[in-house]
Order: structure tokens, then sequence, then C-alpha cells
């Protein structure tokens, strides 16, 4: 049997002790992002749209969310069918909270059945003077009942948005 050299045993319990093998708090750490993903201002990761499944689920109207200017922004997708009737509201990053806007109106593109319908400023309660935070327009294709797909678009402060979005059956 070999003899340890104590000078040799010092150096590997050392060597052990001094080795910090955790890993840095969670907390720390920085988020990683794929491609077209971001990062929300509470940490939070917002996945990227396209056909990675990603959904926001529904929004505070029971619509489909969809981003404007990487998440900057959000708008939500409500339709009534009976009254062929499709209401979209602006809201923050946080898809929650209205955010009303100065445009008068904003463009709603469906692929199928195909049309494009201008949906005008209808205020809440709660928007600022000459803003609106909902959007409402008719088109007799929106009477068709069906997971609707497209997008929607509008300026903000003079800067162009446009946002794509996809309903899933629930």
């Amino acid at each position: 049997m070999k003899k340890i050299q104590f000078p040799m045993l010092i150096f590997t319990a050392i060597f052990f002790v001094g080795c910090d093998t955790k890993k840095p708090d969670a907390a720390k750490e920085k988020p990683t992002l794929a491609a077209g993903d971001h990062l929300h201002s509470d940490g939070t990761v917002h996945k990227a749209h396209g056909d990675s499944g990603h959904s926001h689920g529904a929004g505070p109207h029971e619509g489909t969310i969809a981003e404007w200017g990487g998440g900057k922004f959000h708008v939500e997708f409500t339709v009534n069918h009976d009254k062929q009737e499709a209401t979209v509201y602006v809201l923050g990053e946080d898809e929650k909270t209205p955010f009303a806007i100065d445009a008068a109106e904003i463009t709603l593109t469906i692929k199928e059945p195909s049309l494009t319908a201008q949906l005008k400023a209808s205020p809440q309660e709660g928007d600022a003077e000459n803003k609106a935070s909902r959007f409402v327009g008719t088109d007799k294709g929106l009477g068709v009942v069906k997971e609707y797909e497209g997008s929607i678009s509008g300026t903000v402060n003079g800067t162009p948005y446009s946002g794509k979005f996809k309903e899933v059956a629930h």
C-alpha cells in the first residue's frame, strides 16, 4: 500500500473545500431568451409568436391576444357572430390594463373568410379625451362561426404597429 504524501493531502483538501460548485442564485440569473422572445419589465419571459405554438391565453374580455411592438402593447380580438361585430381592445404590456391611443380607427384583417374591416374608436370609461382603448366594427364575414386568424394594425403616437393572432378552440 502506497503512502499518501501529507502535502498532497492538504492540497486535495484545500482544492475541494475551495471549489464552489453551487449555481448562482436563480433570482439573479438572467433568463435564456430564444429568437423572438422578449423580457417583460417584471422579469418574466414572453415567448415569441408564430409557429412556436405560444399562446397568451384569453385576454381580460375572453378574447385572443396579439402583440404590438414586441410586447410593448397588446391587442385583444373579440367577436360577436350574431351582430357580425368585432371589438379590439388595446392593452398595455401586462396584457390586462387598457391603453388608450390617439387613433380614430384600426384595421382588422381576417384570412378566412377573407375580409378587412376598419374598426372605429369607441372610448371606454376612463379613456383620456380624444383617445380610445376600444375599437369596434362590423362585417358580414364576422357572422361565420369559426376560429379566426389574421392581423390587427394601428398607429400609436405616429408609430405603426401590427400583430398577428389566431383563435384556438376552447
